[in-house]
């Protein structure tokens, strides 16, 4: 099954509904052909200029084209490749993955919160090669890779693939729109709508606050069956409209969350770190869903925040 028949599944299978609630529904309307499904991911240069210390400096942003929910990494002790004037250059100074984070299709980004949990800091995506031209016509190769679909902790690699990114740098790009590059009816949702999670368990977003610092979203479930249930959503991370991806990576499941007791509610909170300036975000939310440290994904839009 190709990617985009695999989403428009994935779609389906979220789309429950139940009389007294209004769950997330797919859209009768669901359109997919503006989706790219063997295409992986895409970069375009952004900006082609010199370092601080004179090397090459290649600023990218990187499209999720693959159809589906999708985290992607530059190969780990690869440097990437310049063709300039008939030759080859090695690069070893290579920031281009997603942070971690699975980002939604058609979504692109240009940075994203490397560093340490402690300290985190804001990593741009870019390309460096030591005392190195790009002359007219010249390309970078990025080999890299990729995973799709839902988060399974027990089949994290489940699916990769290796491939590499091409950029052509004389096609310099810097009017792009961010955090959505390319849209796909059906895919946002209102943060209004409940979400089926794990165990028939409905998580719902019921507050939503702009602090000193950032983000602080409250998180509500309930749960109507006959056993306490855990619903793990992780640190939900944001895409902004300044193409940053705020929010630094823990995988979902080890993130605490308080139990929803049979038949009763729980309700918590997680935050994210944002600069005062920046709105236009969405929320690349992973639920756990189907079974235990299974995630699906869904774009929820908090752009007025």
């Amino acid at each position: 099954m190709d990617r985009r028949k695999s989403f428009v599944a994935f779609l389906l299978a979220s789309a429950i509904v139940i009389p007294a609630c209004a769950y997330i529904v797919l859209p009768e309307d669901l359109d997919t052909q503006g989706s790219t499904g063997s295409e992986g991911w895409s970069a375009v240069a952004t900006r082609v200029g010199k370092s601080d210390t004179g090397d090459l400096h290649i600023e990218l942003a990187l499209r999720n084209d693959t159809g589906d929910w999708s985290a992607m990494k530059a190969a780990e002790g690869e440097p990437a490749v310049l063709t300039s004037g008939g030759e080859s250059v090695d690069c070893d100074t290579v920031f281009v993955n997603s942070g971690g984070h699975r980002l939604a299709p058609g979504f692109q980004i240009r940075g994203y919160i490397a560093g340490t949990k402690a300290e985190p800091k804001t990593q741009f995506v870019f390309v460096e090669c030591k005392s190195a031209e790009a002359a007219p016509g010249s390309k970078l190769a990025i080999n890299y890779s990729y995973v799709t679909g839902q988060y399974n902790y027990y089949e994290q690699d489940k699916g990769r693939v290796d491939t590499t990114l091409e950029v052509e740098l004389d096609q310099v790009t810097q009017d792009l729109t961010y955090p959505i590059g390319q849209e796909l009816s059906g895919l946002i949702q209102d943060p209004t709508a409940p979400i089926l999670a794990i165990n028939k368990v409905t998580l719902s977003l019921v507050d939503i606050q702009r602090t000193d610092t950032g983000l602080q979203f409250t998180w509500q479930t309930s749960n109507p069956g006959e056993y306490p249930t855990y619903v793990h959503i992780g640190s939900p991370p944001v895409a902004g409209e300044d193409g940053i991806l705020y929010g630094y990576y823990e995988t979902p499941d080890i993130v605490s969350v308080p139990i929803t007791p049979a038949g009763d509610m729980a309700e918590w909170t997680t935050e994210v770190a944002v600069p005062q300036d920046v709105k236009g975000f969405y929320i690349m939310l992973s639920v756990e869903t189907g079974k235990a440290r299974l995630f699906s994904y869904y774009a929820v839009d908090v752009a007025d925040k």
